[in-house]
């Protein structure tokens, strides 16, 4: 059964979410704000979440970003903002979708199937919980290609999903080896030059990145960062 976490404070509008999905056989569960969305992945390892912006512990800060530091499942943002601004950022920042409210309830299960159906993700790594940790291959024997017609990573054998962002992002890079991309490039490179996408948005997505391709994220061997310039991908 896919399971949906539902992250919003509003009591009346959540519990209407909760009801509608119920009654279409989804499992549900909603928290009103988003540390108790995260303490839920745990708990409860959606295969969708679904976020209001406006919650009473993330003023100032983008919700989609925070949530995007701890998990890759898919994101669909539900919002009464519908500023084209806001809806860009959102997506700059994590999420795979993005729906206004007032929205019908038979759109948001047609979004819900289409993100799931693009992202191909499961449960946040429930069926690994219990398992041995995997030995991770020597650097050296790291592989990575690309699957253009279907928008995918292979890394050493391994399929990836991304977002949009992420696959732009690495396309550039990995087809252009050794060369030294700034923030703005990249940025230009994801929504054209009159994007709202700023800088930090571009370092999220390349720290995502690193978590799905590199063996240590936390020494890249493939997208190296280029001190006070920008990022270089380092094909091997």
């Amino acid at each position: 059964m896919t399971k949906v976490l539902i992250i919003e404070d509003d009591n009346i509008f959540g519990d209407m979410l909760s009801l509608y999905l119920t009654e279409e056989q989804y499992e549900v569960t909603r928290v009103p704000s988003a540390g108790e969305g995260i303490r839920s992945l745990t708990d409860f390892p959606p295969n969708v979440i679904l976020l209001d912006l406006m919650l009473p512990d993330t003023e100032g800060i983008n919700a989609c970003a925070l949530l995007r530091e701890y998990t890759n499942i898919p994101i669909i943002v539900t919002s009464a903002e519908t500023k084209v601004s806001e809806r860009i950022q959102s997506l700059s920042e994590g999420a795979d979708d993005y729906l206004c409210k007032p929205f019908s309830m038979q759109e948001l299960k047609a979004r819900i199937e289409a993100v799931l159906r693009r992202t191909s993700s499961l449960s946040f790594a429930a069926h690994t919980a219990n398992a041995a940790p995997a030995v991770p291959p020597a650097a050296d024997d790291w592989v990575l290609t690309l699957d253009m017609a279907r928008r995918l990573l292979i890394c050493n054998g391994q399929e990836i999903e991304t977002t949009y962002s992420e696959f732009e992002i690495m396309k550039l890079l990995y087809h252009n080896p050794a060369k030294v991309f700034s923030r703005e490039e990249l940025i230009n490179a994801i929504r054209g030059i009159d994007s709202y996408i700023n800088e930090r948005a571009i370092d999220v997505h390349i720290t995502n990145l690193r978590k799905k391709i590199e063996n240590n994220p936390k020494e890249p061997q493939y997208i190296k960062t280029v001190w006070g310039v920008g990022y270089k991908f380092v094909k091997k």
